[in-house]
């Protein structure tokens, strides 16, 4: 005998049909660049303080360890040289400096499907770092990572609606060549994924061979030019205030090639930044200042991203912890600042302590992610697959971050409060004369797909339904997703001509 459907099991299948059914790109409830702006854990005092404060440490205290050829450019745009050599900065020459900065900028992707439009409170997730060690969760182990995984990350993360970019978030530590190891990174990211790439360089003398790696890509200098795909993410201090001196003319080299640049202050509090909360972001601003006179006494208006990354440390062993709320202030109060500054900002948040993805993984990444898109930070990065305070990336941990990016995302959506949302007529239908629930109402179906986000593989079935699943647990299935998408080719793959070209110019470590 057949069991008989229920009206309710009917309107389930119905619903499930629906959001199976693929949207236009504007109907979808969450997608990049939503606006967030809506949480402000600085008051309008205190944004105004930092800010001055910020301007006290380049004014007094300033930076040192400039290379000659930053001194000299920013030294002609209105800084002054001291006799302890360090580079002081007055207000009136960084005030000059914001004006001149960039404050829309784009990041374009290289299939033009996934350009990133950074300005106001717009908020992007993607991931970063420079992890040492692959988190295996199938055998509860750590392991070096190698290109292979860096490519495999690139692959993965090409798939996942809720990753915007991808900036290299481990090392390739089967390469034992420097100069290979970064032009390998660019490859394997690259043939990963189509989405915007960050990468750093280790050495200043690279950067010529590695632009012209990048211009072959792009099929000439040109069309990098133009779009370009890459970015440059670059720790151009070492804190507390001074220039990281090859760092620095690295980043000159890649301003004149072209490249945008990220600004990165990564500080770590109570131990290379001051343990106030307060005290390290107003070091990050002040260093990231200093990054905004020097991008721009080189090339007024050049992209460069306020990196303000101050990290925390858990002061009992004075190791880090990226996965604190202090952690999640710290970013949520640095979004702040960019704001006020009005220049496309980016922090780290995202960040597990935990070895492996566990409860205690997600509440540490969701707690920092949430709370930076509601604070509009632009550039999210490390919020997906960091663990280990950034020494392990895990893949499976990126595929379920999609999912809790998804979430996050729309709590930066917010509320709709139209007229049609507040539901009178709904309501009046439906309590006069309808059936006493919103099931099938034209209302719940029309909303069900633009208003309501579902997760790809965390599961919300009922613990009957789940047993009769077999009991699937969510890391199970992560592997399961892993799996499958790296069993195919990714979009990004180089044509052969391209990649023969590519091989060419430096040994590829990938097959």
């Amino acid at each position: 005998m057949n069991k008989p459907v229920t009206r309710r099991s009917g309107g389930r299948d119905a619903r499930r049909a629906l959001r199976r059914a693929p949207l236009a790109q504007d109907l979808r409830p969450i997608r990049a660049g939503l606006a967030g702006g809506t949480y402000k854990p600085l008051s309008d005092i205190d944004v105004l303080r930092i800010h001055r404060a910020a301007l006290d440490a380049l004014e007094q205290i300033g930076l040192a360890d400039a290379p000659q050829s930053g001194i000299d450019a920013m030294t002609k745009a209105g800084a002054t040289l001291g006799d302890d050599g360090r580079l002081r900065f007055p207000r009136a020459l960084v005030e000059d400096m914001l004006d001149l900065a960039a404050k829309e900028i784009t990041l374009f992707s290289r299939d033009g499907k996934n350009d990133l439009e950074l300005s106001g409170n717009r908020v992007h997730y993607g991931t970063a770092g420079a992890a040492v060690h692959l988190v295996d969760p199938e055998h509860n182990d750590y392991r070096d990572c190698t290109v292979q995984d860096l490519f495999d990350a690139a692959k993965i993360a090409n798939t996942l609606d809720n990753v915007h970019f991808f900036q290299r978030p481990m090392v390739c530590r089967d390469i034992v060549d420097n100069y290979e190891m970064d032009l390998n990174t660019i490859y394997a990211c690259a043939r990963g994924t189509t989405k915007h790439i960050g990468t750093s360089f280790s050495d200043p003398s690279y950067v010529d061979g590695a632009l012209k790696f990048v211009y072959e890509i792009a099929g000439g200098e040109d069309k990098f030019r133009a779009r370009p795909f890459i970015s440059n993410t670059n720790c151009f201090v070492v804190p507390p205030m001074k220039f990281a001196t090859e760092s620095s003319e690295a980043m000159e080299k890649c301003i004149h090639g072209g490249m945008p640049i990220l600004l990165l202050s990564a500080g770590q509090s109570g131990a290379t930044a001051p343990a106030s909360i307060a005290g390290a972001i107003v070091q990050a601003v002040a260093e990231c200042l200093a990054g905004i006179v020097y991008v721009n006494s080189i090339a007024p208006g050049h992209p460069a991203i306020f990196g303000t990354w101050p990290f925390v440390s858990d002061l009992r062993t004075g190791a880090m912890s990226g996965g604190s709320g202090e952690q999640a202030l710290l970013t949520a109060g640095c979004a702040q600042m960019h704001k006020y500054y009005g220049i496309p900002g980016g922090a780290a948040a995202g960040i597990a302590d935990s070895k492996l993805p566990d409860m205690q993984a997600g509440y540490e990444q969701a707690q920092s992610n949430v709370m930076a898109g509601l604070a509009g930070l632009n550039m999210v990065y490390e919020s997906v697959g960091m663990h280990a305070s950034l020494l392990g990336f895990c893949l499976e941990s990126m595929i379920i971050g999609n999912d809790m990016l998804g979430q996050a995302l729309r709590a930066v959506r917010g509320i709709d409060v139209s007229e049609d949302n507040l539901s009178i007529e709904t309501m009046r239908s439906v309590c006069e004369d309808g059936p006493g629930h919103y099931l099938g109402s034209e209302q719940t179906l029309n909303l069900m797909q633009t208003e309501y986000v579902y997760p790809e593989i965390a599961d919300r079935s009922s613990p009957k339904e789940w047993m009769e699943n077999q009991k699937p647990l969510l890391l199970t299935q992560a592997i399961k997703a892993k799996r499958r998408i790296l069993s195919n080719q990714s979009s990004a793959e180089f044509p052969p001509e391209l990649d023969a070209a590519l091989r060419k110019m430096v040994k590829i470590h990938l097959d």
